[in-house]
């Protein structure tokens, strides 16, 4: 993604979570699973899998039989699923959200470079992958039908 797509994301998600967040201000009512769910465009297992990984916990309070959910569980799952945007694992995510947002700067940083250089490195792997795709679509284009079709040999070869 080139730097203004990046900063088209960002836009795009920063409105978002605006509005989101505006939706969160009015909203004080505990959650129940399934409204937390919604809340977070999620569905009920992905909740029940992160609570599994431990990425949230499972809330104490109840209401009747319900187990409900606050604003504060809402927040960071609205943050797991916007790191998984980024391309953080959730093993990645989970030592993330294990950092301090005032004291461990350097850390965070360190972990989106490191995200930086491997998302570069995939992109170079697939522009590579392109270019060998458009030679051999090139050599098929310009090899009469006789020979065998120059994708299928290279398929085919060791």
């Amino acid at each position: 993604m080139d730097r203004k797509s990046a900063q088209e994301f960002d836009r795009t998600a920063t409105t978002k979570a605006a509005a989101k967040t505006a939706t969160k201000t009015t909203r004080s009512a505990p959650l129940t699973i399934g409204s937390l769910a919604k809340a977070a465009g999620v569905v009920v297992e992905t909740i029940r899998y992160y609570q599994r990984r431990g990425l949230l916990r499972e809330p104490q309070q109840m209401r009747g039989a319900y187990r409900v959910y606050g604003e504060a569980e809402l927040a960071r799952l609205t943050a797991i699923r916007r790191a998984q945007q980024l391309g953080f694992s959730l093993d990645e995510i989970d030592g993330l959200l294990a950092l301090n947002e005032e004291r461990d700067r350097d850390r965070a940083r360190e972990a989106a470079q490191a995200k930086i250089e491997l998302i570069e490195s995939r992109i170079r792997q697939l522009q590579d992958m392109r270019d060998a795709l458009a030679e051999l679509v090139h050599c098929c284009e310009h090899t009469d039908s006789p020979a065998p079709c120059p994708i299928l040999r290279a398929l085919s070869s060791t």
